[in-house]
């Protein structure tokens, strides 16, 4: 892996004004990226295993995936511009004769999911993780708080 990204997780998801909040980062940097609540609800279902009645289009995605014999390889979050992440699904597919590489763009709140469902690796570029705000202690407040009310 190149030194040009950084791996990060999803440290917590939480409703916000117009949709959810999706605390993304590592024990450096948290950032917020904001996602609509119905996708910031797929992402936490996705991120506890939770069970559904039938299928979600990230689910189809995957039974497709595997039908190709195609696997996430890793999703990279790649830039801010305008307010608006950006983001990169990484593929792979190999068989007997050939191993294909395919990057895909795509709504960073998709590879979120997709790698929530398929517990594969997320990365951000070094000069977007440069460039976001650092929400450490915004996130840090909220749980400590979660935790003293459920005392």
């Amino acid at each position: 892996m190149k030194n040009d990204v950084v791996p990060v997780q999803i440290r917590g998801i939480l409703p916000a004004n117009s949709g959810c909040a999706l605390f993304v980062g590592n024990d450096e940097k948290v950032f917020v990226i904001n996602v609509e609540p119905q996708m910031g609800k797929t992402i936490s279902d996705f991120l506890r295993d939770a069970p559904k009645e039938r299928p979600l289009t990230h689910d189809l995605m995957q039974n497709v995936f595997k039908g190709f014999n195609i696997s996430v390889a890793r999703v990279v979050i790649t830039e801010l511009k305008n307010s608006t992440y950006f983001a990169r699904l990484i593929l792979e597919q190999q068989n007997e004769i050939a191993r294909k590489i395919v990057e895909i763009d795509a709504r960073p709140s998709d590879c979120l999911a997709i790698a929530a469902a398929q517990k594969r690796p997320i990365f951000v570029s070094q000069s977007l993780f440069n460039q976001v705000e650092d929400m450490s202690e915004v996130l840090d407040r909220i749980n400590q708080s979660g935790e003293e009310s459920s005392d």
